[in-house]
C-alpha cells in the first residue's frame, strides 16, 4: 500500500505547555512564539484557532545533514511560506544502513543529528511547525526490522518484526531514541527539542502495523506504553501515533473501509489512549483502488474523510488531521486535473468541518519537493512552479484556514 520503496531507494535503506514561551535565535528576542495546544476538538495557537495545513518531506534532515545542501531546505520552506503552509511533517530517525542517525541502538551520527538541528531552526525561520515522526514502521530507513536485528545480535529469540512492539529489549531501545530524540540540544538555536514551541508534536511511527494481532490489542499496548513514557519526558509537545485509520474491534462495522488490509490497529481503540492528543488518517486512493475509475476512488475517499471527521468529533472528541494523501502521477492515465480534484476533495472535507469549528485541523499532502532534488521523485512530489494549478489550490485552501477564526 505504502510507497515507501520507491521514494528511499538511495538511502539503502490535552498540552501542559508553557505560557508564553520565547526562543532565542542569533541572539535576537522573537516575541511570543507558543507551543501548540489543544482545546476540545480544535489546536489553539495564541489563544486562536490554528489549522495544521502543510506537507510531508521525509527528506529534510538527510540533506540538510551535508552543509552545502542546505540551501535545498530552505529553499523547500521559503517556497512553502509563500503559500502559507505551516506544518512540516518529517523523520526524526534513520537507523543502520548507510549515513543513518542512529547507528546502533544509542549511538547517534552528531552530522546528522546538525541536520535535524538545522531543519528545526530553518522551520523556525520561515514561520512552519514540525510534526517528527520516531520510528517507520517498514524497513526503509531502518525501521522496527532495524530494531528487532539489533535485538537479535544481543541474543533475544525475536520470533518476527512485530516483535518490536512485545520485546523488552527492543522496547529499551525505542524508549532511549524517544529520550536521545526529545533532550538533543540543538547546535544552532541553543534550544533542546522538548523545550522548543518550533515543533507542534511528536510522531510516535509512520504507519504503525502489527500483522500478526489484528485484534488491535498489540499496538494498543504499546501506544499506551510509549506515549506515557514520551509524555513523562516532554509535556510541552502534543503526540499522535502515526495511524492510518484503519479500523479495528471497537467499531466493527466500518472495518469494510479497511479494504482487506490487516494491520492490527484500532482507529477509535487507540486515538483514545489517554496520552494521544489528535487522530491522524492517511489517505492513497490510487494504490488502494487499482485498476479502478477515479468515480470509485473519490466516492471512497469522501466516505473515508467523512467517517473520520465525525469519529473525532463525537467519539474520540480530539483533532484529527489528514497526515499523508496524493495521487501518483506515474500511474497509466493519471493527469494534473484528477490530483487536483484528489486535493480539493481532501480540502473541501476539512473545510466543511473546520468552517463549522470542527474536528478536521488540517491536511499534510505528501510530499513537497524543490529542485535539486530528482533522485527524491517518486510521482507524488509537488513542485510548486511546475504544477500551478495544484500550487494554486494549496494556497487557496491555507489563506481560507487562515481566515477562519
Amino acid at each position: 500500500m505504502k510507497h515507501f520503496g520507491l521514494i528511499l531507494f538511495l538511502f539503502g535503506s490535552t498540552i501542559l505547555g508553557q505560557e508564553n514561551f520565547v526562543v532565542n535565535i542569533s541572539g535576537e528576542e522573537e516575541g511570543n512564539y507558543e507551543f501548540i495546544r489543544v482545546k476540545g476538538v480544535q489546536f489553539i495557537s495564541n489563544g486562536s484557532p490554528f489549522y495544521a495545513n502543510g506537507f510531508n518531506a521525509y527528506w529534510l534532515m538527510y540533506i540538510a545533514s551535508d552543509p552545502s545542501q542546505r540551501w535545498k531546505v530552505s529553499s523547500a520552506f521559503e517556497e512553502a511560506s509563500k503559500h502559507n503552509l505551516k506544518v512540516v511533517r518529517t523523520w526524526a530517525f534513520s537507523d543502520g544502513g548507510y549515513s543513518p542517525l542512529q547507528y546502533s541502538p544509542g549511538s547517534y551520527n552528531e552530522i546528522m543529528f546538525q541536520g535535524l538541528d538545522f531543519v528545526i531552526s530553518e522551520a523556525r525561520k520561515y514561520g512552519m511547525k514540525l510534526i517528527l515522526s520516531l520510528v517507520n514502521n517498514y524497513e526503509n530507513l531502518g525501521g522496527k526490522k532495524q530494531y528487532v536485528e539489533w535485538a537479535k545480535n544481543t541474543g533475544q529469540q525475536i520470533q518476527s518484526e512485530d516483535d518490536f512492539f512485545t520485546n523488552s529489549v527492543v522496547k529499551e531501545f525505542y524508549r532511549n531514541h524517544i529520550k536521545a530524540v526529545l533532550t538533543r540540544h540543538n547546535t544552532i538555536t541553543g534550544v533542546s527539542y522538548k523545550d522548543d514551541p518550533t515543533i507542534m508534536g511528536w510522531e510516535l511511527m509512520n504507519e504503525p502495523r502489527c500483522n500478526s494481532d489484528v485484534s488491535g490489542s498489540t499496538i494498543q499496548e504499546w501506544v499506551t506504553e510509549m506515549a506515557t513514557y514520551l509524555k513523562s519526558i516532554d509535556k510541552n509537545h502534543l503526540l499522535e501515533a502515526g495511524l492510518e485509520g484503519f479500523y479495528g474491534q471497537s467499531d466493527a462495522y466500518k472495518q469494510h473501509y479497511n479494504l482487506n488490509f490487516q494491520t492490527g490497529t484500532d482507529f477509535i481503540a487507540n486515538n483514545q489512549i489517554q496520552d494521544i492528543d489528535f487522530a491522524t488518517v492517511h489517505s492513497y486512493p490510487d494504490q488502494w483502488f487499482t485498476n479502478q475509475s477515479e468515480e470509485v476512488q473519490l466516492s471512497f475517499l469522501k466516505e473515508w474523510l467523512n467517517n473520520h471527521i465525525q469519529d473525532a468529533q463525537e467519539v474520540l472528541l480530539k483533532p484529527v488531521v489528514m497526515a499523508e494523501f496524493g495521487k501518483s502521477s506515474r500511474l497509466p492515465g493519471t493527469n494534473d486535473n484528477q490530483r487536483d480534484e484528489l486535493f480539493d476533495t481532501i480540502y473541501s472535507a476539512i473545510l466543511t468541518s473546520a468552517s463549522g469549528g470542527g474536528a478536521a485541523a488540517g491536511g499534510l499532502f505528501w510530499q513537497l519537493l524543490t529542485h535539486g532534488l530528482d533522485n527524491f521523485r517518486d510521482g507524488y512530489e509537488i513542485v510548486f512552479d511546475e504544477s500551478p494549478t495544484t500550487a494554486n489550490i494549496i494556497r487557496r485552501q491555507s489563506q481560507i484556514l487562515e481566515s477562519i477564526h
